[in-house]
């Protein structure tokens, strides 16, 4: 044994040569996957000091016993590390640099054996070693500029030598994974080779290296030396990609960018060189509010991702289910299931409702082969997973039903006490219901511990969250039933209390509150959906409204009035909802027929297009009290208090459980800005006694919308945050008060 620690070992055996071979193997101590934390690199740097002071090597191999190879740095260190600034950071990478470097100038032939994940850290590991062979089945990548860095152990340096600067943009600045056979395509990997034969493929590549067949010395100096370029070349190639990365990344995330920026900077420069330009850029970057945020985020998920295994774990098998109410939902839902591989039942009462299900479902699966991800013959095998039918002939083999029917209390009532009459006593009975109370829906039901809300979101197979809502008397194993299920679909289930509108509906509408109050008191609408957008939400509020439907969101917020009287029933000349109030009883219900605060026409691709309305304007006047500019300042904190202040009521009425489910909710659901980390991450940034100041001011002249509860005002008062790693923020924090 060369080196044995806790995360890496390193044996020497003999090869059929009689070539003396290291093999370094990662296998991280008590952990189901490895990770480059800080106690691995150190190890790291001990194994590669022991195989460079052993005599009689003539190869190396880098391998791992667990099922992935290695997914990258440990995130969880990220903002312990990152708060101790920028020099901190520089001097980090460039000794995770020498160990690097350390292993790509060992002198004799080397090779990594990719069997799975290698991503991040992970990757540039394997970019070290003169090869690398990859099983099949593995895939690679560097993701770090979606956590708002980019790869800072040599990914900006290596990459774009071993497979061209164009091809390396595209890799580092999408953050995608790739698969095998695209990897080998442009030559980020020498072979690719079944798993079981993995290990004798990295052998023979040694061999290879050492009867002179494959030249490793050549290859190290293409890795460690300037770019081949041309001063025309390289501006063609950098500029227009980050003409291109601009527009696709947008204002708020820099880092594709600056990775360009970094790859552009070191083309004509050595590797030591090239390797101190990343290091500055990396810790730059890693000091922002982006970064924070983004990284905050990854660990919110992974919260989230832990609670939805414990539940999947308790969970008894959901191996066939049903959906009620065919249509657009029904069929996205059926789609979705089927699509995963749980075999769905599509039931209606109408052959029209049938069809329109089913077409939906083909129209989903065909855009899939087209992007082809899918074949023909793949569609077709998934789509026998959706059995349609009239009748509830074979409900009583089935796990879950969704009913998925009008927004229609008495009508979904009626649905599911039938359903229950049909199904086996195990049968779980969920809602797709976005408003009405599970408690309620439960009444009725014989057996209502079996009963909860499923909560899909509109399209269903873009939406990843759900919401799996537990009523008074809704069983654990009805939730974990359910959420198991939402897992295999590739959702991310969120479990919610039941309340009016359960969580993001709840959050979402003191939202278009704040929105209506602007647009009473005279702003502009198109003017806030400019600011919001600016702001980071994927869409204004208005537009957002015409997406969702005026009927719809008239319909949500008579019951959110009805639950929460003091603040959602708001005062104002037309009871602070006048313009939604007014758009739905001029018929302009939005997208769905095509008027609403915009008309839309349809583009080249047959989407709908949205344009300017003269009659929405004067609908809208009509019922404005004036009219009035506001700054962005004030648009922004008009909207956003409203939406943070339900947000933090949810989290103090045991809504939701942690700040982690409640903001991940609220970016998976309705699209808050990642950037910015959630409702909760947004009031840390500001500071609770600015935020509640600012809520205060509001209160006076906006009435109880605005008002901070009184728990948020301790908490203010007693300097405390949502999330323990608050106090870590970049001390420049753009999220000043208005």
């Amino acid at each position: 044994m060369i080196y044995q620690g806790k995360a890496i070992a390193v044996a020497s055996d003999t090869n059929t040569g009689g070539e003396s071979i290291a093999t370094l193997t990662f296998d991280l101590e008590g952990e189901s996957v490895n990770t480059l934390s800080s106690a691995v690199v150190t190890e790291l740097g001990e194994a590669v000091e022991a195989i460079a002071a052993t005599h009689g090597l003539c190869g190396l191999v880098i391998e791992s016993r667990k099922d992935a190879f290695i997914v990258g740095a440990d995130i969880t260190e990220f903002h312990g590390l990152f708060q101790k600034g920028e020099d901190y950071l520089v001097e980090m990478n460039l000794k995770v640099h020498d160990i690097f470097n350390a292993i790509e100038d060992l002198p004799f032939p080397t090779v990594t054996a990719i069997n799975g994940l290698a991503l991040g850290g992970g990757f540039e590991v394997t970019l070290t070693t003169d090869f690398r062979v990859m099983a099949d089945s593995a895939k690679i990548g560097l993701p770090e500029t979606k956590l708002g860095i980019l790869p800072g152990w040599g990914g900006c340096v290596r990459l774009p030598r071993l497979i061209g600067a164009d091809n390396a943009i595209e890799w580092i600045a999408g953050g995608t994974e790739h698969r095998a056979d695209a990897a080998l395509k442009v030559g980020a990997v020498d072979a690719v080779v079944p798993g079981e034969r993995l290990a004798a493929a990295a052998r023979d590549i040694l061999a290879r290296a050492h009867a002179g067949e494959l030249d490793y010395r050549a290859w190290r100096v293409e890795k460690t030396s300037p770019l081949r370029l041309d001063a025309i070349e390289q501006m063609m190639a950098f500029e227009t990609a980050k003409g291109y990365v601009a527009g696709k990344a947008g204002p708020h995330y820099p880092a594709p960018i600056e990775a360009i920026k970094v790859i552009q900077k070191g083309a004509g420069e050595g590797r030591e060189r090239c390797q101190a330009i990343e290091a500055k850029a990396f810790a730059k970057l890693a000091l922002t509010d982006v970064c924070y945020n983004l990284v905050g985020l990854f660990m919110n998920d992974q919260v989230v991702k832990k609670k939805g295994s414990q539940y999947a774990r308790q969970a008894r098998p959901v191996n066939q289910t049903a959906v009620l109410g065919a249509g657009i939902m029904g069929g996205g839902i059926a789609y979705q299931s089927a699509s995963k591989g749980t075999p769905i039942l599509m039931k209606d009462i109408k052959d029209d409702a049938i069809e329109l299900g089913l077409k939906e479902a083909r129209k989903l699966f065909t855009k899939q082969v087209e992007r082809k991800k899918l074949t023909t013959e793949t569609m077709a095998e998934k789509l026998t997973n959706i059995r349609p039918t009239l009748s509830y002939g074979d409900f009583g083999h089935v796990d879950l039903v969704v009913e998925a029917v009008v927004e229609n209390p008495k009508i979904k009532d009626a649905v599911l006490t039938e359903v229950e009459g049909q199904v086996g006593e195990d049968t779980i009975l969920t809602s797709n219901t976005s408003t009405i109370s599970i408690t309620r829906l439960a009444e009725n039901l014989k057996r209502p511990e079996n009963f909860c809300g499923m909560h899909f979101f509109n399209p269903v197979h873009r939406m990843p969250l759900v919401e799996v809502i537990r009523g008074e008397k809704t069983s654990d194993a009805a939730v974990a039933a359910t959420v198991a299920y939402a897992r295999a679909m590739g959702k991310t289930p969120i479990v919610v209390n039941d309340c009016p509108g359960f969580l993001v509906n709840r959050v979402l509408f003191p939202y278009f509150g704040g929105f209506s109050l602007l647009v009473e008191q005279g702003a502009d609408f198109r003017r806030i959906d400019k600011v919001m957008e600016t702001f980071g939400w994927p869409m204004g509020p208005a537009y957002l409204l015409d997406v969702v439907g005026m009927d719809t969101a008239v319909h949500a917020n008579a019951v959110m009035a009805e639950g929460f009287p003091d603040r959602m029933a708001q005062g104002g000349k037309n009871g602070g909802k006048a313009a939604i109030q007014a758009m739905y009883e001029a018929e302009r219900l939005g997208q769905k027929n095509a008027k609403g605060f915009y008309a839309y026409e349809e583009d080249k691709k047959g989407k709908p297009k949205k344009v300017e309305d003269e009659a929405a304007l004067s609908l809208v006047n009509d019922v404005a009290t004036g009219t009035k500019d506001f700054s962005d300042e004030e648009i922004i904190a008009r909207m956003m208090v409203p939406l943070c202040l339900e947000t933090v009521r949810c989290l103090e009425d045991d809504i939701v459980a942690t700040p982690a489910e409640a903001d991940m909710a609220l970016i998976y659901g309705i699209g808050f800005p990642p950037f910015r980390g959630g409702a909760l991450r947004y009031i840390d940034a500001m500071g609770l006694d600015a935020f509640v100041a600012q809520a205060e001011r509001l209160t006076e002249e906006l009435g109880p919308l605005y008002a901070p509860t009184d728990k948020l005002r301790a908490m203010a008062k007693a300097g405390e945050r949502f999330y323990s790693d608050a106090a870590t923020s970049s001390a420049n924090s753009s999220h000043k008060p208005a």
